[in-house]
């Protein structure tokens, strides 16, 4: 532990000790693994953490575009990430559909670059841009591991039960990465449920718009769009295309080694989930059935369960994310003009609300909610619930004064 250890100094004729603050409790902490992993496992989880924390330089294929130089700089310790890390995303609407106009950079700007080199800027013709703040990284092993038949089950594209929540998965078209990654999956023994195929491409279930079908999908793509760096299932540099895409750095591909990736995924797969707070109370137990009552369950489903694992703390467990994994529509609130894969604009995954109460921890102390942190506070997100959630938003604003202040409660619970 790097926290609340004790720490030997030697100086001239003196012996001492200082103590460091003493860790924080385990019940406000993010970090860690799951209980019940084996003695290989923590290894392999420990090795990822330092994978995680690892800062690229020039020296080790940063960029030569690029957004930050670590993985944990956009989610400081597992957590939620602050404003001044976000993503932009952009793209333009065309009598075909969306075009992330990858000619000129798109679908991702990268507005950092190595010495020498030329950073990319939005370019002209853009129709929608979207920030996207970076998420918590815990408990993303459970998601990972619910079958696509659950989600399959959960949707309901057409509102046939009249409720007025049309949720649906999103579908991610096949391509050489998309296939390589189901494929390493298998040879490498991820022990995650068989995918489904809906009109011949894959559910995705990661990311803002759930672009990503797992979480090897997820990490290579962060490694090349945020940092720049290359694996073997992308092996390619990005370039400026803006200003010519002249040579990349100069540091051999793939720049990140596959065990390396591996290790992060594991990582990542075997966090815990985000631990809970006075979740037995009287006031929050009265907040979870306001959750309920006024329909916000209806996307944020509290229980789901995972299929089968071979990683056990993981294996047919059931788990509580407050979320359907699912892409909603939000109403023109939410509406950035942006889309990727089958999403319309103004449609977005549902976020899962576990580790909400913790997330402005990681934040500066303050809360930056939504997917780019525009919402101050828990009741200004809530009025930003507009299209499936405005039936539910307009329960809200009729709530009690008190019967509000329970829900605030049991949200900052989770």
């Amino acid at each position: 532990m790097r926290i609340g250890r004790c720490v030997p100094l030697v100086v001239p004729l003196v012996v001492g000790c200082a103590v460091l603050p003493g860790a924080p409790e385990d019940e406000r902490t993010l970090a860690g693994p799951l209980p019940g992993l084996s003695g290989p496992q923590v290894a392999e989880h420990i090795r990822g953490d330092e994978e995680f924390g690892r800062v690229f330089g020039a020296a080790d294929g940063l960029g030569p575009i690029f957004v930050a130089q670590s993985c944990e700089s956009c989610h400081p310790g597992d957590g939620k990430g602050h404003v001044v890390q976000n993503l932009t995303r952009f793209g333009r609407m065309g009598p075909s559909g969306f075009d992330p106009m990858r000619g000129l950079g798109g679908p991702q700007l990268q507005h950092r670059a190595i010495l020498n080199y030329v950073a990319e800027v939005v370019p002209n013709g853009v129709t929608g841009v979207a920030r996207f703040t970076a998420p918590s990284v815990t408990g993303l092993g459970f998601l990972e591991a619910v079958p696509d038949e659950t989600l399959l089950a959960l949707e309901d594209p057409d509102d046939l039960d009249g409720d007025g929540i049309s949720g649906r998965v999103q579908l991610v078209d096949e391509s050489d990465v998309v296939t390589e990654v189901q494929r390493l999956e298998d040879l490498l023994g991820a022990g995650l449920p068989p995918r489904v195929r809906v009109e011949g491409r894959f559910i995705g279930r990661f990311g803002k718009k759930a672009s990503a079908i797992s979480l090897l999908h997820q990490t290579v793509t962060a490694y090349l769009e945020d940092m720049g760096v290359t694996s073997d299932l992308l092996p390619v540099d990005p370039v400026n295309r803006q200003i010519g895409g002249f040579a990349a750095d100069a540091v051999p591909d793939p720049e990140v080694s596959s065990s390396a990736v591996q290790a992060v995924v594991f990582y990542l797969r075997t966090l815990r989930v985000p631990p809970r707070r006075d979740a037995d109370s009287e006031e929050v137990e009265a907040g979870a059935q306001v959750f309920g009552e006024i329909g916000c369950a209806a996307c944020h489903v509290p229980t789901l369960r995972t299929g089968p694992s071979n990683i056990g703390p993981l294996d047919r467990a059931e788990f509580h994310p407050y979320s359907d994994l699912l892409l909603h529509d939000m109403g023109p609130e939410l509406d950035d003009l942006y889309t990727e894969g089958r999403a319309f604009t103004s449609e977005w995954r549902t976020a899962p609300l576990w580790g909400l109460g913790l997330a402005e921890r990681s934040q500066g102390g303050r809360s930056f909610l939504l997917h780019d942190g525009r919402a101050s506070s828990l009741p200004e997100a809530i009025e930003l619930h507009g299209g499936e959630a405005a039936q539910s938003r307009a329960a809200f604003r009729a709530l009690s004064p008190a019967a509000r202040a329970l829900l605030l409660a049991f949200l900052r619970s989770l």
